[in-house]
Order: C-alpha cells, then structure tokens, then sequence
C-alpha cells in the first residue's frame, strides 16, 4: 500500500505497498497510505536511533482536518487568475473524496462491518487518513488509505520514487543532495473471505519536487487498479478491463491498450514466470506528453470508476459456496500476492530499504496466504485455468 506516497511509489499496499504505521496510543494497526521518507541523519547517528526517528514520525489525531495542505500549497479556498484551486488542492480532495465513497461502497456490501480510522500527522509536513476493516462478513482485509505528505526526502528516497530516475544510469551515478518534495496518494487493498470473490488493488498518487522557492520542479501522476482472482469467470474479468478501458478512452483511446500492457508487465513474478493475477491498469509519469489538467482528470475518472468496476464482481460472488479445497487454492493464490510484493513491488522495498517500521510495510498483505512445495494444477482445471491466464496475459476486451 502507499503511504507518505512515495510513489509506486511504494505500491501499495497494496499494489504498491508502502510503510505503514502503528497507532501504539491505541493499540491497533493503522494503514498509512504514505511512504515517509526518512530525514537525513549524519553517518555518526546510530542505526537504532535512525529506526527510532522513522517511527516517531507520525502522531495520531483527533480530528480529521480540512486539508493536510500548507496555506502556501494555494489551499481549499484559494484559486488562481482561471479561478481553479491549485492541482495540489484539487487532488487531495479527490482522494479524500474517492476514501469516502469506496469505504460507504465496501461497508454497504459487507453488511455490518464498520472501518476503523487513524488521522495522523506527520513531524516534517502533512498527514493522512488510514481506514482498514478486518474480519467482516465479505472481507477478511480490507484498507483505504489517503496522505498528503511534504518536506525533504534523500537522494535514495527519489531514485526510488521516480521511476526515470531509478531506471537511469547517469542518476545512479550522480547522487544529487536531498531534494525538497510534495506528495499525494490514495491506496486500497481488498481481501475477500470466498475464494470465487477477487482481490482488488488500486491506487493514484501525486508528486512534485521543488525549487529552492518552494515553487514545482518536477511533477508526475502515477498509478492504476488491477484484478487478482483465485478463479476465473470469464464475464467479471471482462467487465473489469472494460469499466477500464471505457475511463481510458475518454481521455486517449490508446491509453488502455498501453496501461494494460503496462500492468501486466509490472506485477510479473519473475521468479515464478507469471502475473500475480489478471492486471488492469498501470502508468507512471506522463509529464512529458500530457498537461497536469488531463492527467488530474483522468486520475480522477480513474479512481472514481473502482465502485462500478469491483462492486458488481463481489455481489455475485462473495455468497457462492466453496469447499476446503477452493480454500487452500486460494491461499496458494494470495502466497503469489505475498511474493511479488515482497519481492518486487518498488513500495515494499522503497520502505525496506529506508528503515520503515516492518509491521507497516506488511499491513497490506493478507491476513492467511500458503505455500505447498511443487504444487502444480491439473491442467484442464479451473485452478489450471487461473494460473494459464497469469502465465499467458489475455486482451479480455477488444
């Protein structure tokens, strides 16, 4: 999952999983949405110490507040000569916006099982809003958290946060001093208790780098929602890559095509030669070729299309009988989830390897996953079938 959303940021979490927090005045697990990059510490300060730092980055709140935004970020009621608020202003609340609508959406078609909220803020700039429901009636786990988070992250932490940077050898080579940043993120994971019912992981960011002004140097959207199923029905697939693809093509329609390709290409388990389920939609930095209007629209027709596209696919499925055997299948199915995020997921290791408190990161896993050596399906079957279309990705709409 995402929090301080640095970015795919550190996927989150689900999907692009990133550190999450522990709210030890309540004793319970919260899920931050955001990645917080650590502060620079001398060489001489001792690792324990470092750890101490990261984890007391973040107090617990009382009250939800307006905006996480600084009054020099253009807030809430402030516009410019267009009469807009600034991009930073309109993206917070669509996230904010987007949080509400899929936890009324998951809590209405759970039937009784209610989010538990963490509001935190954080020591050097911003906060966020951490909602998880766990051992509902449908979900066994399920999180929705947004953050707003600014301050100033190390070399390592944008190389790992820029997928440009993290790609190129000269930024390998060069190691540019800590670099002033703003970002913005929402991230879900949701694990359903029946096996026929899908995983579902979205996730929209927002980042920025600043000039020694305070003013955007770079700027980057990033994000996407995808699909990871224990079983196949064919029509659900197809109805999730077409509410896809019908967001996409309002915008490019060779958006979609590119996205999917994209998603199916980022979440491969290398080690295992296959997807970890059935994609979706994936990108990430598109400054050079679109406006920031476009890409906060389309983020926004995105997000606001995961009701329509995950609901209709859990109503059908989540009262279905199964047997032990569906079970174990899909414990076997969610192990894949636990490895790629693990071992591949730039969140996970965004947040490893700049000393994330370990009981965060992992909060977007499932609660049960399992592991059998040298398991393998009897072809033909529908457990065979399932991991056919991880190995073979398929075009499910045309």
């Amino acid at each position: 999952m995402l929090p301080a959303v640095l970015p795919s940021t550190a996927k989150t979490a689900a999907g692009y999983a990133l550190p999450f927090q522990y709210s030890s005045t309540r004793n319970r697990p919260i899920l931050p949405f955001s990645t917080l990059p650590s502060k620079r510490k001398s060489n001489l300060v001792s690792l324990r110490a470092s750890s101490s730092m990261i984890e007391n980055n973040e107090a617990p709140q009382i009250d939800r507040p307006d905006t996480f935004l600084r009054e020099s970020d253009n807030d809430l009621h402030s516009s410019d000569e267009s009469g807009k608020t600034s991009i930073r202003a309109r993206f917070e609340k669509m996230i904010r916006e987007a949080q509400d609508s899929v936890c009324l959406a998951i809590e209405a078609v759970d039937g009784g099982a209610k989010f538990k909220e963490d509001v935190w803020s954080r020591t050097g700039g911003g906060g966020g809003i951490s909602r998880v429901l766990q051992d509902g009636s449908v979900w066994e786990k399920a999180g929705v958290n947004v953050s707003v988070v600014y301050g100033i992250m190390p070399p390592e932490a944008y190389r790992a946060a820029k997928p440009s940077a993290s790609d190129s050898v000269s930024s390998i080579d060069v190691k540019p001093g800590p670099v002033p940043f703003f970002a913005a993120g929402i991230s879900s994971v949701m694990h359903p208790k029946n096996p026929f019912a899908p995983t579902l992981h979205f996730n929209y960011r927002y980042f920025e780098t600043e000039d020694a002004a305070g003013e955007p140097k770079e700027w980057w959207f990033g994000g996407g929602t995808d699909l990871t199923p224990s079983y196949i029905f064919e029509e659900d697939v197809k109805h999730f890559h077409s509410v896809q693809k019908s967001a996409c093509d309002k915008f490019d329609p060779s958006f979609y095509p590119r996205f999917k390709k994209w998603c199916d290409e980022y979440f491969y388990i290398k080690h295992r030669g296959e997807r970890r389920g059935v994609g979706g939609i994936f990108f990430d930095d598109l400054s050079d070729s679109y406006d920031q209007e476009m890409l906060l629209s389309f983020a926004t027709e995105c997000a606001n299309s995961v009701v329509g596209a995950y609901i209709p696919i859990i109503e059908k499925r989540k009262d279905m009988t199964f047997t032990d055997e569906h079970k174990a299948w899909q414990q076997l199915r969610r192990g894949r989830y636990v490895e790629f995020n693990l071992v591949y997921d730039r969140g996970t290791t965004f947040g490893l390897k700049t000393g994330g408190r370990i009981e965060s990161i992992l909060v977007s896993l499932p609660l049960t996953a399992r592991w059998e050596y040298d398991h393998k399906p009897i072809e033909g079957s529908e457990e065979w079938k399932l991991l056919d279309a991880c190995i073979n990705p398929k075009d499910w709409v045309v």
